[in-house]
């Protein structure tokens, strides 16, 4: 029996999961999410999908997070009719999740053409509306942990907690072919051991092939408990406070939003930190928060979530006026809103209001993939570039890795010890470069599996499947280089260009330096073009 199985995201990036299973007559997608971080990378989300969305007999759905679902109305605009199937909770969630990302792409795109036409572009049009998301909902099949589903003819699959998000699963898939049998498990995200609303992530044993995570495969959070993240944040909080600005979480909707506030309202009755009004200013955190109190009796402390959300220090702002109203509020006080990574939403309008004030905090609580505008916050920058204005970067920007989502270094080799050795292939992916070499090391030397077994493919990469065989078949699409898919790309280049030409300018004695530093890049260009470049 031979399987194909083709990586068609989350390969050298940690975001547009998307995996492709094809044999015993089958076609089945695990995850399909949508690609965050440069101009480049996020330019696959615009264009057609590397298979054919009609000829699948099935969609699973690891959880709800956009990087691994974002794309699935799209899917269904290009075809695709069949069963999408995912957890109760998970399916929930996306009930919330998916319009609210068709209606962030109208907004941002309505607000993009009116730019393009003034410049003389052409229009865009957003990748799905908020309509395609909610026609496809229709298509979402609830499943339950633990239990087989014939998913497709000559494929089954269970689902297991991997304790990152409400809902969220590695799914176990056994493919059948007469008497031959292959067994694989996608990992999906895995969570850390440390988590405040999530069980311990479980799964089953005795492999072929695992698709695995790897997002902080280089990263040891040594010591961190529930009682340290608190205290960590506790400090933070006194210190936005001194500066006696607003403190801005940007924060994802789903999971994030409600451990951060479960924390920060403990924290505040418990008299650790001075009481301080704390606005969640996210309609879709409001929308998942009540998918959350639904499910509460899933999650490990429903007690502390359902206080949280009932405390006086909470306000949950709905409309774009009382957002707006945010702005004119003084003295400390907490806003979180998504984006987690400063992409989109309204954190960023948060953002343009207050970064140039000194008295302001800023507070990344989760990881900052390459291009994203928390990511060069994250790296220092002094000028940031938000919806074509440019804003000069004085508060403080602070990173607190107490809340990711996502498992560490020894957490990640501890779960794949509890899966066993694999017969076939590791494949290790979602993950930037330094992780993937660095987790592909620490299990090789751990002894959990061969080093010559472990793979980590490139996108776009199809590999042939086999008990006790995985071979490069090639590439299925020839989309965007392996090298430029978690890297800064020539519109980020552009854009720090052009904020340190200002920088140079603005900083210019008088006059006549600014116009020696403007003709000096006038001479430079005309070289440029003389030389056909």
């Amino acid at each position: 029996m031979s399987i194909e199985l083709s990586f068609f995201g989350a390969a050298g990036t940690v975001t547009g999961s998307c995996f492709l299973l094809q044999g015993a007559g089958a076609r089945v997608l695990v995850d399909c999410g949508m690609f965050q971080g440069s101009k480049t990378l996020k330019e696959l989300n615009y264009g057609p999908f590397p298979f054919s969305p009609g000829a699948l007999d099935a969609v699973l759905v690891t959880h709800a997070h956009i990087d691994h679902s974002g794309l699935l109305p799209k899917l269904r605009r290009d075809g695709y009719r069949g069963p999408v199937l995912a957890t109760e909770a998970t399916a929930g969630l996306l009930g919330c999740m998916l319009p609210d990302s068709g209606h962030i792409q109208e907004t941002e795109v309505e607000i993009l053409n009116r730019r393009n036409r003034h410049r003389g572009r052409a229009r865009v049009t957003p990748i799905y509306t908020k309509a395609d998301a909610q026609a496809f909902l229709d298509q979402l099949v609830p499943v339950d942990y633990g239990t087989w589903r014939e998913v497709a003819p000559g494929f089954r699959a269970r689902w297991w907690n991997a304790g990152h998000l409400l809902g969220s699963s590695s799914i176990e898939i056994e493919v059948a072919d007469g008497d031959e049998q292959l067994r694989l498990l996608f990992s999906g995200d895995i969570g850390p051991d440390h988590k405040l609303l999530q069980e311990p992530a479980d799964g089953p044993r005795d492999l072929d092939v695992i698709v695995m995570e790897a997002t902080y495969g280089d990263r040891d959070r040594q010591d961190l408990t529930a009682a340290r993240r608190r205290a960590l944040l506790a400090d933070e909080v006194a210190a936005a406070q001194a500066r006696g600005g607003p403190l801005l979480i940007p924060s994802f909707a789903v999971e994030r939003t409600q451990e951060v506030v479960t924390d920060l309202v403990g924290l505040m009755d418990a008299g650790r930190v001075r009481p301080a009004p704390i606005y969640v200013d996210s309609p879709l955190a409001g929308q998942a928060t009540r998918v959350f109190l639904r499910f509460a009796d899933e999650l490990a402390d429903p007690a502390a979530l359902r206080r949280a959300f009932a405390s006086r220090h909470l306000i949950v702002t709905e409309s774009v006026e009382q957002s707006k109203a945010l702005r004119q509020i003084e003295g400390f006080h907490v806003i979180i809103a998504a984006s987690g990574m400063c992409e989109a939403g309204r954190i960023r309008h948060h953002l343009r209001n207050w970064l140039a004030n000194e008295r302001a905090t800023v507070l990344l609580v989760g990881f900052q993939a390459m291009g994203t505008l928390g990511r060069v916050l994250q790296d220092g920058a002094s000028t940031v570039r938000i919806q074509g204005d440019d804003v000069e970067v004085r508060a403080a920007i602070r990173t607190l890795d107490a809340y990711s989502g996502h498992a560490d270094a020894p957490e990640l080799v501890a779960w794949l010890g509890q899966r066993g050795r694999p017969s076939t292939a590791l494949f290790l992916v979602h993950g930037e470069d330094a992780a993937l070499a660095a987790l592909k090391a620490r299990v090789t030397e751990a002894g959990l599996v061969a080093a010559q077994q472990v793979m980590v493919p490139g996108i776009d990469e199809v590999f042939h499947l086999a008990r006790g065989e995985a071979q490069l078949a090639g590439r299925a699409a020839e989309r965007i280089a392996r090298q430029d898919v978690a890297r800064l790309d020539w519109h980020n280049d552009l854009s720090r260009l052009l904020l340190d030409i200002d920088a140079a300018v603005r900083k210019s004695a008088d006059e006549k330096g600014r116009q020696v530093v403007l003709r000096r890049l006038r001479r430079a260009l005309d070289e440029q073009a003389a030389a056909g470049g």
